[in-house]
Parts: structure tokens; C-alpha cells; sequence
């Protein structure tokens, strides 16, 4: 079942389209991911969900509701994770958990939040004193303390060293895993790759793909590619011909071929074949980020991946 529906949702800011005739929906229990450069109208979408922005034209339905309209009703649906700072440095976490269960009739238990997320002795810990780590779990407890069907995790990893990346990581799976709509806004590949069932690939306001992390893999259509070295080297000509072989190049002593289908077995057969000892071989397969270049045309830099807009 579809628990949100965007049909032709259009937003612009002074003329200029942020998102421009996008359409898709997200199914219940699912975590479902937004990619997207800077300025592809990420943002902007997940606002238009949430009802802090009112969309130009198109339809967006949570739950049934309409977003803008029925905005005081949704906010005991949906839960939203907050920014960073969002919170009064001096607040105490154990605070800031009861000044939010007292926005809903029926929350969740608080105590169970701080030990499911690993903050039980953080109970009287100043917001300022906490880690990047304990604050993103700080957000996502605050988030889930109205028991929402749908939690809202906008940039949630982005500065975290990789080992709190993936607890966080872990922690989202076992979000899922309770029964809650996870809608995944993110810059890193690797995270969307890694937890989202569907993905949703927004550039310049629009969709560009939507599937399965394998099947935008798939459908990017890239060669796979096997590397190794061999001793005294080869006639290329004998990998050349193979039918699933598609480039062979050596270069400084490694030797990459591109191709289709299994590669790695036809490559490894025809080396033993031809009496030839290879190293170091191994195959690469195609990335997510590799998928998102080929469908996008372009890729994130390294600054784009470490900011939240």
C-alpha cells in the first residue's frame, strides 16, 4: 500500500523550478531513498510531504492526508528528524525527549528509546556535550517518540565518522524493521546502496530513475571489469576474442578487460587455459555511484557529500 503519492508535483521559487512535474510513491514498511546533487530539489520534496511548503501545482498525499491541509493531523503520522542545532545547547537529552512526548497523546516509551538507541547514560547530557553520533540518535529518538508510521531522516550520516555512518546505518534498519516508513533523503551513495529497498534519483527537479539499487545498477547498463597481473605477460589477442570480452588493456603491468555476462569465469578459464599465472585478480563490480554518473551524466563531489543541502 502506498502510504505517500506525488503526482505532478511542481515548486518554484522566483521563477525558477526547484521541482518541476515529479511523480512517484512510497510503499508502506519500505525504505525508500531521494538522491540527488545540490539543488535538485531534494529538499524542497521532502517540505512539500511534510507540508512546510505548499507545491505550485500537482498533488502530494501522506497517508491519505493532504500534507498542507491536514498538517496538525500528520504530525502525529509522521515523525521528523531534526537539524543540527536544532536544539538549545544547554537542553539535557532526557529533556528534550520529554518536552517532545508531550506533543502527542500516545508516544512512545522514552526509556525503551534511550536503550534501543544507545543513550541510556546520556540521560542528563547537555545537548552541546553530545557527540555527532549520540546527536543523530538524539534526533531519530525525537523523531520516533510520537510512534509515527513514517519517519522523515533528511541527511542523517553527514559528518559522522564512517564507524558512527554505520551504526546509524544499523539503527535505520531496525527502524524498518519495527514496521515504520522510512523516507531516506542522502548524498551518499554507499548509504542509499546499503539500506533503501527503492530509490528515487531527482536532478534539476525531476526524476530520473526510480528502482531498486540493483535495478539502477542494471539499468545503467556499465560493463563489468576484471583486473589482474600475469607474470611475463600475454597476447591480448587471447581474451580479445572471447565473446564476453568486450576491451583488453594493460597498463604499468595490470591488465583490466571489460565485458558482459560472467566475466571473472571466462577470463580465469581462458588464463588456465593458455597456461597463464594471474594475480591479484579480481573483480569490480558496479557501484551505485557509478550507476547514479552514468544516469545522471554527472557525479557528487566530495563537497557536495559532506553537506545537507
Amino acid at each position: 500500500m502506498a502510504v505517500i503519492e506525488i503526482e505532478g508535483l511542481r515548486k518554484s521559487y522566483g521563477g525558477s523550478a526547484a521541482v518541476d512535474g515529479l511523480s512517484f510513491t512510497v510503499e508502506e514498511g519500505e525504505i525508500f531513498g531521494i538522491v540527488g546533487p545540490n539543488g535538485a530539489g531534494k529538499t524542497t520534496t521532502v517540505e512539500c510531504i511534510e507540508g512546510i511548503r505548499v507545491p505550485n501545482a500537482g498533488r502530494v498525499s501522506v497517508l491519505g492526508l493532504d500534507p498542507h491541509r491536514d498538517r496538525a493531523r500528520l504530525r502525529r503520522l509522521v515523525g521528523v528528524q531534526l537539524q543540527h542545532g536544532a536544539l538549545p545547547g544547554q537542553l539535557r537529552v532526557g529533556e528534550a525527549l520529554a518536552l517532545y512526548r508531550s506533543f502527542y497523546r500516545d508516544s512512545a516509551d522514552p526509556e525503551r528509546l534511550l536503550a534501543d538507541l544507545g543513550l541510556a547514560d546520556k540521560r542528563r547530557t547537555a545537548f552541546d556535550d553530545l557527540s555527532g553520533g549520540q546527536a543523530q540518535r538524539l534526533s531519530i529518538a525525537l523523531a520516533l517518540i510520537g510512534k509515527p508510521r513514517i519517519a522523515v531522516l533528511d541527511e542523517l550520516t553527514t559528518g559522522l565518522d564512517p564507524q558512527a555512518r554505520r551504526d546509524t546505518w544499523q539503527l535505520i534498519e531496525e527502524i524498518r524493521d519495527t514496521g515504520v516508513t522510512v523516507l531516506l533523503v542522502t548524498h551518499f551513495m554507499e548509504e542509499a546502496q546499503r539500506l533503501c529497498d527503492r530509490i528515487a534519483i531527482i536532478d534539476h527537479g525531476r526524476l530520473v530513475a526510480l528502482d531498486t539499487p540493483d535495478g539502477l545498477i542494471a539499468r545503467a547498463g556499465l560493463p563489468r571489469r576484471v583486473r589482474f597481473r600475469a607474470a611475463g605477460g600475454f597476447d591480448d589477442s587471447l581474451l580479445a576474442s572471447l565473446p564476453e570480452v568486450t576491451t583488453v588493456a594493460t597498463e604499468r603491468g595490470e591488465t583490466e578487460v571489460t565485458g558482459t555476462g560472467d566475466l571473472l569465469q571466462a577470463v580465469s578459464s581462458a588464463l588456465v587455459h593458455h597456461g597463464i599465472a594471474a594475480t591479484e585478480t579480481r573483480l569490480e563490480t558496479t557501484s551505485l555511484d557509478d550507476a547514479f554518473l552514468a544516469l545522471t551524466g554527472r557525479g557528487l563531489s566530495a563537497t557536495e557529500q559532506e553537506t545537507t543541502r
